[in-house]
Formats: C-alpha cells, sequence, structure tokens
C-alpha cells in the first residue's frame, strides 16, 4: 500500500469502494440467446445426424511433413511481448475505464443510457453530480496504477505501451507473410467454415476432437480464432482507440461513426479487451488440457518433445509479466515525474507532426444536441465569484495582460460587442464521457488581434476561480497555435442560453482539437507568457502538475 497524505487519502481511498457490474438485460438476453442457439444448435445436429466428421489426424513425423511447421525464435519472443503488453494495456485500461464506469453506444452519455456500468450507483437527481463524483475505486491488484483518480498515470502506461504492442504486431505480420508460417493461422478455403462448425459440434456437446500436433498445424476452429486475434482484435482495438481522439473526430466526424459514434468505439474498445482476455482463457485451458508439457515446449523451446524445460522457462516467463505489474506500481507512485516525461519524450514530438495539425472542423447540427451534459470540475467557492454569480456576472472583468502590446479589461458586454460565433461541437472528456453542445463566443483570433501579443509569447495561461482536484487554483495552458485554430472560442453561451454556472460561468474555453481539461471554466483572467514551464510545476497545467496529465491530449 502506497502511504498517501491526507488529500491524496481522501481522493484515492473512498469511503464507499463496492463493486457492482450491472448489463443492460436486452444486452445479456441477446448473448444468451446466440450462445444457446450455437449450443442447441450442435445438440439438434448430433441427435439428427450423429457426430459430424472431422478430418483424421495423420501421424506426422518431421521427415515426412511438408509445409510450414514449428516456432521460429520471432515467434516465440512475439509470443512473449505480445502477452506482455497486453496484459499491461488491459491493466491500464481499467485504470481508465473506471474514471467513467459506463459504456454506452450512444454520444450523449445520458445516466441511464449505458449498457454495462461497473458501479453500483445511479446518478442522484436531486443534486449536482459530477463526472469525478461518478469514478470508481479499482484495486491497484486488477489495475495500473489502480484506486480512484489515477488516469493521468494509468494513460501514461497504456500510450507507452501501445507503442510496443504495435511493434510488436507489426514486425509479427511482417515476418509472417515474409515466410511460411502465414499458412498456419491464414484460410485459405472457405471449407475451414465448415470443418471449424463441425469442430465446434464437438466441443459444444462435449466430444473432444480429435487434437492436431500444434507443432505442425490447427484445426479449422483453432485456425479462425488465431487469425481474428491477430487480424481483427488487434487492428481493431487500434482504429477504434484512435476514434476517440478529438483532434481526428472533431476533424473527421465521418471516422467515428464508422464505429456508430464515439462512444460506441470506445465500447468495441472493451469488447477487443474482453475478446483478448477471453481468448486467453480459452487458448491456457486448452493448452493445460491438450499435453501441457509438450504444448508449452512447443512456444517456449521451439521443440517438439516431453521436456521439462519449457514448462520451467514459461514460468519464469510468467513470473517476468507479473513482476513487471508491481514493478509498474512502485514505479507509478514514486517516479510518477519520470513517466509523464518519458511519454511526453515519445508522443509529443509525433503529436505536433501528426495530430495537432489537424484543424477542427465539425458539422453537428442540432438534432444532434445531447439532451444530457455531464457537468465536471470543483465549482468555485471563492466569495468573489459567488458575488458576481449573484448579478449575473454584470460586474465581471476579465483582464487579458502579460506578454501583449495592448493590456484590456473587458466585461461580458464588451466581450459580445466583438461578435459572438456558434458552433456545435463534441466535448471529449479524459474520463470518456463526450456530449454535443452549442457554444457561442468570440473566436480567440479576434482577441488575440485585440490585446497584440509580443514576439516572445508562445503560450497563452487561462486562470480559473474554481480549485484543482487536491486544492489550489486550477489553470491550464495552451500554445498560440493552438488558440489561433478555427473552432477555438472564450464561450459565453452554451445551447442559446447564457452559461450556466455549473458549466463554466462566467467563460469558459472551448478548445476542440483536445480534451475537456484543457478547455478552463470559470476564467477569471487570461495571461500571455513565454513558456508553460513559468507556472505552478512547469507542467502546462494545474492536472498536469497533480496528475501527470498530457500537456497535449489530441488522443
Amino acid at each position: 500500500m502506497i502511504p498517501f497524505d491526507a488529500a491524496h487519502a481522501a481522493v484515492h481511498y473512498p469511503k464507499d469502494r463496492r463493486f457492482r457490474i450491472w448489463v443492460r438485460p436486452s444486452i445479456l438476453i441477446g448473448i444468451g440467446a446466440v450462445l444457446l442457439a450455437a449450443v442447441l444448435a450442435a445438440w439438434i445436429e448430433v441427435a439428427i445426424a450423429g457426430l459430424p466428421a472431422v478430418p483424421p489426424v495423420p501421424q506426422i513425423y518431421p521427415n515426412n511433413f511438408v509445409g510450414p511447421h514449428g516456432f521460429p525464435l520471432w515467434v516465440r519472443y512475439c509470443h512473449f511481448f505480445n502477452f506482455f503488453f497486453v496484459m499491461l494495456l488491459i491493466r491500464s485500461g481499467l485504470s481508465i475505464l473506471f474514471d467513467h464506469p459506463r459504456l454506452y453506444f450512444n454520444d450523449d452519455c445520458t445516466p441511464g443510457s449505458e449498457w454495462i456500468r461497473l458501479t453500483p450507483l445511479k446518478v442522484p437527481r436531486d443534486r449536482i453530480w459530477t463526472a469525478k463524483d461518478d469514478a470508481r475505486y479499482l484495486s491497484p491488484i486488477v489495475g495500473t496504477p489502480g484506486y480512484r483518480h489515477t488516469i493521468g498515470i494509468a494513460r501514461v502506461w497504456h500510450f507507452i505501451d501501445v507503442h510496443g504492442f504495435i511493434f510488436t504486431g507489426i514486425f509479427f505480420i511482417v515476418m509472417l507473410f515474409d515466410t511460411e508460417q502465414w499458412r498456419r493461422i491464414v484460410p485459405t478455403s472457405s471449407m475451414v467454415l465448415l470443418q471449424a462448425w463441425n469442430t465446434w459440434v464437438h466441443y459444444a456437446t462435449f466430444y473432444m476432437p480429435a487434437e492436431p500436433n500444434g507443432f505442425y498445424g490447427y484445426n479449422a476452429l483453432q485456425q479462425i480464432a488465431y487469425f481474428t486475434v491477430v487480424f481483427v482484435f488487434g487492428p481493431l482495438a487500434i482504429a477504434t482507440g484512435i476514434a476517440m481522439s478529438p483532434a481526428v473526430v472533431n476533424r473527421f466526424p465521418w471516422y467515428a461513426k464508422i464505429f456508430g459514434g464515439r462512444q460506441s468505439a470506445r465500447s468495441i474498445h472493451f469488447l477487443t479487451m474482453l475478446s483478448f482476455f477471453a481468448f486467453l482463457v480459452v487458448h491456457v485451458t486448452l493448452v493445460v488440457m491438450t499435453g501441457f508439457a509438450r504444448n508449452i515446449n512447443h512456444i517456449v523451446m521451439g521443440t517438439d518433445d516431453q521436456g521439462h524445460m519449457g514448462m520451467y522457462l514459461g514460468f519464469v516467463g510468467i513470473g517476468v509479466v507479473v513482476l513487471s505489474w508491481i514493478a509498474a506500481h512502485y514505479i507509478s507512485w514514486n517516479h510518477p515525474r519520470g513517466l509523464q516525461h518519458t511519454l511526453k519524450s515519445v508522443t509529443y514530438p509525433m503529436q505536433l507532426l501528426t495530430l495537432n495539425r489537424l484543424v477542427p472542423h465539425q458539422n453537428y447540427s442540432e438534432q444532434d444536441i445531447s439532451p444530457y451534459f455531464w457537468p465536471n470540475g470543483k465549482m468555485p467557492v471563492r466569495e468573489d465569484w459567488k458575488r458576481l454569480a449573484e448579478r449575473s456576472f454584470q460586474d465581471f472583468k476579465l483582464q487579458i495582460g502579460g506578454l501583449v502590446e495592448n493590456p484590456v479589461v473587458l466585461s461580458l458586454s464588451d466581450i459580445e460587442k466583438m461578435g459572438v460565433v456558434e458552433h456545435i461541437t463534441m466535448h471529449h472528456c479524459i474520463q470518456g464521457w463526450s456530449g454535443i453542445a452549442k457554444w457561442g463566443g468570440i473566436p480567440m483570433q479576434r482577441l488575440i488581434d485585440l490585446v497584440r501579443p509580443k514576439p516572445e509569447a508562445k503560450v497563452v495561461a487561462f486562470f480559473s476561480f474554481g480549485e484543482a482536484l487536491y486544492g489550489g487554483p486550477y489553470y491550464d495552458t495552451q500554445s498560440l497555435e493552438n488558440v489561433l485554430k478555427a473552432e477555438c472560442l472564450l464561450a459565453i453561451r452554451m445551447n442559446d442560453q447564457r452559461l450556466p454556472d455549473v458549466y463554466g460561468a462566467p467563460l469558459r474555453l472551448r478548445v476542440e482539437n483536445q480534451l475537456g481539461y484543457k478547455m478552463v471554466k470559470w476564467i477569471e483572467r487570461i495571461e500571455f507568457i513565454q513558456s508553460e514551464k513559468q507556472l505552478g510545476a512547469g507542467e502546462g497545467g494545474k492536472n498536469e502538475d497533480d496528475e501527470y496529465f498530457d500537456l497535449l491530449p489530441n488522443i
């Protein structure tokens, strides 16, 4: 256990740690009906026509087998590293999921419309319930780094590991087709479907089919399973991950629609994780049931014998993977800043060259506006903000200064006179939820033209009346390049009404190529500075300083 101080312990060790999985009954009924139909069909076939024929497995000798066989060193290493990265991805992914433990097939994320929730709580209607309130505790035994509200570090691990997962997958596929090994897992005839069904009938009716020697080949059902894992689950996990990028979705809304929407992509991403895990469970079970020592020698030693060395080394490999979880836990809490900087050194240059170049260009309609929009953040408790709110912010004055030629002080009416424009855009929260709303405000471009930043001004800092999760005034920064992008607004209105208090009154930022925590609410003042390193802990924002969030969250 980690010895947190009082502020962190109050966040990470909540009193309510109950866990419950709720799935929409219609989903459970549908899945159950499909599985039951497949099993019943197998039993009916056996009852009417008997067990179908499964091609016999001839006795194979190395000197008379023609075709790809055995497991070269590159296959064995890819097998280990894929297991290594997938397990860390699952563990970090669970920590990310538990920060918004609900999954939807709609982009408005209205409470009650989720198809699965990993929380015993229903959203209360008698008080403000933020997305931060809704997050749940996750044991570090199950997730990396675990606890509650650790999504910043969880994302660091997730994105570091995904590089290894993608590199391993690309290397494996290239080598697969550079050798004859592809013939082992890529079906070359439609007959494989019939043979796979016949094999399923055997399993479903508790008749084990003749098991082929995996050193030389797989039965049809195994072949389809391996093909699906490599060529469907892996690419689908990557593609749906990209569909959760605000930079991509807000530039190419059609991309997320390929998967049914941004939240459908998130749900599919979760289902691919379950699929990987289910495959792992079935795969290991069959390895054990059909000759553990020999099977483990295949993939560890590359030999086809009954020796025990492969088994011993296999357990060592599993131990290394488990030790990596312990090491990740230790590093997460003892060197979090180093982790944050490691990810930044890998991803930041690539994002500047790719995702950050995408200019938001959304075209949602009035009909797309979400009926519910999750509130988030800690409402201001400062007395000056409360007094301003009581008079509907008529006395509010926005101070804009720093490295500018023309510092200004603007009232809300002054800001409106600069020309309010409106955009209907999708909001992407780092916790996972989304929502579509109409925002009205002045483009940051006009504000910049008014104050005329000096040449050395590269960063814009937005200071809030509100507080951060662990206390202290909330702030965040944007590069001058990003606030000059299309659809970047200093918002004063939401859905044709004055910006509500809970959503950031009197002003909030809208910068549509990034995640929501960069869009500061309850803005008090704006300052143009030379570098984000001049403020706070120098990471670019209060969440970046305290929770190790990304400086540039395009995804």
